[in-house]
């Protein structure tokens, strides 16, 4: 049995219940067999096993109380996965369907997903049960607030700085910085997505959507492709879609699709910056659903419970979730002659799925380049709030540019170096590691 199997049959011993983090380990794993043909000494020092089980994990209660006076009583976590190349970073999710095998598989992809920025950052992410969904704003406050009371003794700006995710934007990163600040006496990087003026970044709401699409932009332009005049398939209509949405419509792509956990809305005329201002408003000001698009424009049709992957397009983008595009979907993909897939969400293809797209030759950015765009940019604002310096929306825009060109390259390189040009989720995974693996051999056994 190969070292790579061993080492992936470990983790399954281990977290049998786990199977989101069983998917993202082997998607990784099964893809750096040629990496341990050339270099044995990783599997001397025992990488894999090393790198598949936490630093850390933390667990505790969150008990706080509603609008009614009731108790209620939720679940928080924090995994601390790896610090090889920096301070643990990565997102806090609030959402229903949170445990540990959820956060331990996006704190797994989140290592060489920050690797692959270039920035000193290691890999983390954390969250709880609790859905934002439907309550007060002093709900979510007084939530937050004890979220934080307990999580404050374990972050700091050099050893830990959380972010945001589903359920978790400006307003919750407000609440669970002011309670930080407020228990350690301390105004620093510590968290970032804050609001600008105190401490955010410019971009940094765009940045996941935006550097999917330049991720995208690298792919075809690998082909002699471009994005004008594509037909683009947008799953979600939170903020990945929006501004992945937003930078499609910057180059002249047509975005014909959108959707949110009930279903989709097809537009064949287009979803243009006016329409997009509308759904902007819909989701994030009126949190309404997005099947209300269908009633306002003439010519929109919505499709309850169904997901956009039957739409005839040229490109397909992921915003919303894991394995939202499943065999079914891939296989309407190529049967309509999907040129590019580029991923906004989190492991948003199934193995299945994923296996038919693969034998296909449609361009595949995976989630772990593709929307590294997020982190990128939230390093940036910790080099911002390190330096107490504000850099204005051209200059950071730029920089996200430059790193996610950087990222593909990195991935176009590595894939060819390791006999299978072209595969940029073989490249993106050896990238990462190597960073990662490097600097676990220079540290030693820790």
């Amino acid at each position: 049995m190969s070292y790579v199997k061993e080492a992936f049959d470990m983790v399954k011993r281990r977290d049998p219940d786990q199977p989101e983090f069983h998917q993202a380990v082997w998607e990784v794993l099964e893809t750096l067999e040629p990496v341990f043909e050339s270099h044995p000494e990783y599997r001397d020092a025992r990488i894999l096993e090393r790198l598949t089980e936490p630093e850390r994990i933390i667990t505790f209660r969150v008990p706080w109380v509603d609008d009614e006076g009731q108790v209620q009583v939720n679940r928080g976590m924090r995994v601390e996965f790896n610090s090889a190349i920096g301070p643990y970073k990565g997102g806090l999710r609030f959402h229903p369907s949170v445990n540990l095998g959820i956060i331990k598989f996006l704190g797994f992809e989140q290592i060489l997903k920050n690797a692959l920025t270039t920035r000193p950052i290691g890999g983390g992410k954390g969250g709880s049960d609790f859905s934002p969904k439907g309550r007060s704003d002093m709900e979510v406050m007084r939530f937050c607030q004890s979220f934080m009371t307990e999580l404050f003794r374990h972050i700091g700006a050099n050893i830990d700085v959380p972010a945001g995710d589903i359920g978790v934007g400006g307003r919750e990163i407000g609440y669970l910085f002011g309670q930080y600040k407020r228990l350690t006496r301390k105004w620093e990087g510590v968290l970032t997505g804050k609001g600008h003026g105190w401490g955010g970044s410019l971009i940094r709401p765009e940045a996941t959507g935006y550097g999917q699409v330049y991720f995208l932009r690298e792919m075809l332009a690998s082909k002699g492709e471009q994005i004008e005049g594509k037909l683009c398939a947008i799953s979600g209509s939170g903020n990945v879609a929006q501004y992945c949405a937003q930078k499609v419509i910057s180059y002249s792509g047509k975005v014909i699709t959108m959707s949110d956990s009930n279903g989709y809305i097809f537009d064949k005329d287009g979803i243009d910056e006016e329409k997009l201002a509308w759904i902007m408003d819909l989701k994030n000001n009126r949190r309404g659903r997005i099947k209300e698009y269908a009633s306002k424009f003439t010519g929109a049709k919505y499709h309850e419970g169904k997901r956009p992957w039957g739409e005839n397009c040229d490109i397909a983008l992921p915003c919303a979730t894991q394995n939202e595009i499943e065999e079914k979907g891939a296989k309407n993909l190529v049967k309509n002659k999907c040129l590019a897939i580029s991923e906004g969400a989190n492991m948003p293809t199934s193995p299945a799925a994923y296996e038919i797209l693969s034998k296909s030759g449609i361009l595949f950015g995976p989630a772990k380049a593709a929307n590294a765009g997020g982190v990128a940019v939230s390093a940036l604002e910790m080099s911002q709030n390190a330096a107490f310096d504000e850099w204005t929306r051209e200059q950071v825009d730029a920089k996200l540019d430059h790193i996610m060109t950087g990222i593909h390259k990195q991935c176009s390189d590595a894939a060819a170096e390791y006999g299978d040009e072209g595969n940029l989720v073989m490249g993106a995974n050896i990238a990462g590691f190597l960073k990662v693996a490097n600097a676990m051999m220079d540290q030693g056994v820790v």
